[in-house]
């Protein structure tokens, strides 16, 4: 299943809302009326798409059908098209394009040009941070990159476990520590380990928290703190796992991450079942982060670089 069939289903709840919602809305031969606008914005904008595109759907529609007979069709043309339009300038690309088209898979990564890359990851608890951290290291070595994985989630010992399993099945080395142990001083220790060993990567997973809670939050200023200190332009990558069902929450998350640790993209986690995948357009026009890459699935495999055409093409894909 290529990139397209997985976004398609992976976004089939917010796909099938546009021409659902229109049928219930409009009837064919009725006048389309301000009432009728307000009731479909209002349910555009349950597809956490934002405000922007959503305003500019509804303007395009008052534009082009406000006060005439309606047709149906031709409403959901314009919907279809505007959104499309808004979503693909949003996420940075043309419709007439993908974001890679070198096919690396490991394009949107800011990577050292010498020596030893840093990828820190983080995110809040319960949005699949660990898996994607194992998604993300079979993807580099899968690329011919040689890596340490860095378990910095002290306080949680499932977390060690499971990246510590994921490292031996991936035949790569990991860092860790003792239970409840600092996690900046196991980080620095990665960043040591890293360096001695010669290898191109270092991956530092990082303990999940609430974007509200001070003290954790501080705990990752150190981490990343630490990191720059020991590597020099360390870390080259920030990354920010955000659960794709989380809706408008995400914002929230990614401006106090950023405000943090810098963070330097998103990596949308489950978009494999009832999400809300529109979130990407709102994050993009308010905060400037990029989505580099979205799981699709469960398996190891199921990492994609994001594709702002494929993603929009597959919200409207068999409406």
């Amino acid at each position: 299943m290529g990139i397209f069939d997985r976004l398609k289903q992976g976004l089939r709840k917010t796909q099938n809302l546009p021409r659902s919602d229109i049928r219930d809305l409009f009837r064919d031969g009725h006048i389309l009326d301000d009432q009728q606008l307000q009731q479909l914005e209002g349910r555009l904008l349950k597809t956490d798409m934002g405000v922007v595109a959503t305003t500019a759907v509804i303007d395009q529609l008052r534009e082009e059908h406000g006060g005439r007979t309606v047709d149906v069709e031709a409403i959901f043309e314009t919907v279809k098209n505007t959104l499309k339009q808004q979503l693909a300038s949003l996420t940075g690309e043309s419709l007439d394009h993908t974001t890679n088209e070198t096919n690396d898979p490991l394009a949107p990564l800011n990577l050292a040009n010498d020596g030893l890359s840093v990828i820190l990851v983080a995110g809040v608890n319960g949005v699949g941070k660990t898996t994607t951290i194992a998604k993300l290291a079979h993807l580099l070595i899968a690329s011919g990159r040689s890596l340490v994985l860095v378990a910095g989630d002290t306080f949680r010992a499932a977390a060690v476990e499971q990246l510590t399993m994921w490292s031996q099945r991936l035949g790569c080395e990991i860092v860790t520590g003792e239970p409840r142990s600092d996690p900046a001083s196991v980080a620095y220790s990665g960043c040591e380990r890293a360096i001695e060993s010669g290898v191109d990567c270092l991956v530092v997973d990082t303990a999940g928290r609430l974007q509200t809670d001070r003290n954790l939050m501080q705990e990752l200023e150190k981490i990343h703190r630490v990191i720059a200190n020991k590597i020099p332009g360390a870390p080259h990558e920030s990354l920010l796992v955000l659960d794709a069902t989380t809706g408008q929450n995400g914002i929230s998350q990614a401006r106090n991450f950023t405000e943090i640790v810098d963070c330097t993209g998103i990596v949308l986690a489950k978009l494999d079942g009832t999400a809300r995948g529109g979130i990407v357009v709102p994050i993009r026009q308010q905060l400037g982060l990029p989505v580099k890459y979205v799981g699709v699935g469960e398996a190891i495999e199921d990492l994609e670089v994001f594709d702002a055409n494929a993603f929009v093409e597959a919200m409207f894909a068999n409406n």
